[in-house]
C-alpha cells in the first residue's frame, strides 16, 4: 500500500509540473483558454521617405492594429527616398518571413510587389495604384495586394480653383520629381485644371532633394504662385521651398495638409493619419484570416477640406480675405 501511495504521489507531482510548464510559452507569453499560444504577427513597414504625411500614415496604421488588440511586432524601415533601398528592404522582409508588408508610398509598394506574390501587401499614400501597376482595378486589386490611395478626385481641383479664382494667380510654378510616377500623374492633372481656369504651368523637374532649392529659385520672376504636389522628393526638402517663397513673396500651395501646416498658404486634403488608420483596419481583416487582400477594394480618403494658413499667407505677401472662409477653413496653428 505504501508503495502504491508513493507511486501515485510521484505521478500527481509530475502532472502538476507539466501543467505549470504549459501555462506559459517558451518566450513567457500568454496562452489562450484552450492552452494555445497567443498569435504574434510580424509586420514589415517600408516607408519611402521621412516626411510628415508618410510619418502620420505609419502612425495611424500602427494605432489601428493596437486598437483592435492584435499582438504585433513591427520592423520599421525607411528607404530615405532611395528607390534602390526599397527593393533591399522588401527582399529582407521576404527573407524574414513577415506576415505582412505595409508599403508607405508608391515606390515602396512597387518594390514589395516585385519580390513577393505570397506575403500580403497593404499600401497607402499611393496616388495612382492602377497606373503604377500595383492593382488591376480598385474593385479587384489582385492576388496579394490592396490598400488606400491619397488621390481624392476633388482635392487637387479645389486647390487649383482657389489659386486661380480666389488668389488670381495664372502662372503656376511646379517642382516635382519626374521619376516618381505619382507625381507625373498629379502634374498632368494640375496642368489640365490650370488650363481650364485660364492658367498655365511652369514645370521644373528634380532628381534629388539637394536640387529642390535651386529649382524653386529658378521660378522667381516667372510665376505668380508655386504648387508642390505630394512628391516625396520635394516634400522631403519643403523647408527650402518655403524659404524661397517667404523671401521672394511668392504664395506657396501644396497637395496635403501636413505640408500646409509647415508654411504653405493652402491645401485641400485630409488626414494621412486617418488614411493610415483605415489601412490598418484592412490589415486586421487580413491578418486574422477574415479576408484576403484580393477581396478588399482599394479605398479613397473619407473626408476632404480646404485649409488656409493665414500666417503663411502673410509671410508670402498675400492679403487674407474674410470671404475665403466660404471656400475653406482658416488654419490657426497647433
Amino acid at each position: 500500500m505504501k508503495k502504491q501511495v508513493k507511486t501515485i504521489s510521484i505521478a500527481i507531482a509530475a502532472m502538476l509540473m507539466l501543467a505549470a510548464c504549459g501555462s506559459k510559452d517558451s518566450a513567457g507569453g500568454k496562452t489562450g483558454t484552450g492552452g494555445e499560444k497567443e498569435k504574434e504577427y510580424k509586420v514589415g513597414i517600408s516607408q519611402f521617405a521621412p516626411h510628415p504625411s508618410l510619418d502620420a500614415a505609419t502612425e495611424g496604421f500602427k494605432k489601428a492594429l493596437q486598437d483592435k488588440g492584435l499582438k504585433v511586432s513591427f520592423d520599421d524601415q525607411n528607404a530615405q527616398g532611395d528607390q534602390n533601398n526599397t527593393r533591399t528592404i522588401a527582399q529582407n522582409f521576404v527573407g524574414d518571413k513577415v506576415d505582412m508588408i505595409f508599403a508607405n508610398a508608391t515606390a515602396s509598394a512597387q518594390a514589395a510587389l516585385g519580390v513577393t506574390k505570397d506575403i500580403p501587401i497593404l499600401f497607402t499614400s499611393v496616388t495612382d495604384p492602377v497606373g503604377a501597376g500595383l492593382v488591376k482595378s480598385f474593385d479587384e486589386p489582385g492576388e496579394n495586394i490592396t490598400g488606400t490611395t491619397d488621390n481624392h478626385p476633388d482635392a487637387t481641383k479645389k486647390t487649383i480653383d482657389f489659386i486661380t479664382n480666389e488668389v488670381g494667380a495664372k502662372k503656376i510654378g511646379i517642382v516635382y520629381n519626374s521619376g516618381e510616377q505619382n507625381s507625373v500623374v498629379q502634374v498632368e492633372a494640375v496642368e489640365k485644371l490650370a488650363k481650364d481656369n485660364g492658367g498655365s504651368l511652369v514645370k521644373v523637374s528634380v532628381s534629388t532633394t539637394a536640387e529642390v532649392k535651386q529649382a524653386t529659385e529658378s521660378l522667381v520672376g516667372r510665376v505668380d504662385a508655386i504648387y508642390i504636389p505630394t512628391d516625396n522628393t520635394v516634400v522631403s526638402a519643403l523647408d527650402s521651398v518655403i524659404s524661397v517663397a517667404n523671401s521672394k513673396k511668392i504664395p506657396l500651395f501644396v497637395g496635403e495638409l501636413d505640408s500646409m501646416k509647415k508654411g504653405a498658404v493652402a491645401a485641400s486634403g485630409f488626414s494621412y493619419y486617418d488614411l493610415g488608420y483605415e489601412t490598418g483596419l484592412m490589415a486586421v481583416e487580413i491578418l486574422t484570416g477574415k479576408k484576403k487582400a484580393s477581396e478588399i477594394p482599394v479605398a479613397l480618403p473619407q473626408s476632404l477640406t480646404l485649409m488656409i494658413n493665414k500666417k503663411a499667407a502673410e509671410a508670402q505677401g498675400l492679403e487674407v480675405k474674410d470671404e475665403w472662409k466660404e471656400a475653406g477653413e482658416f488654419y490657426e496653428g497647433e
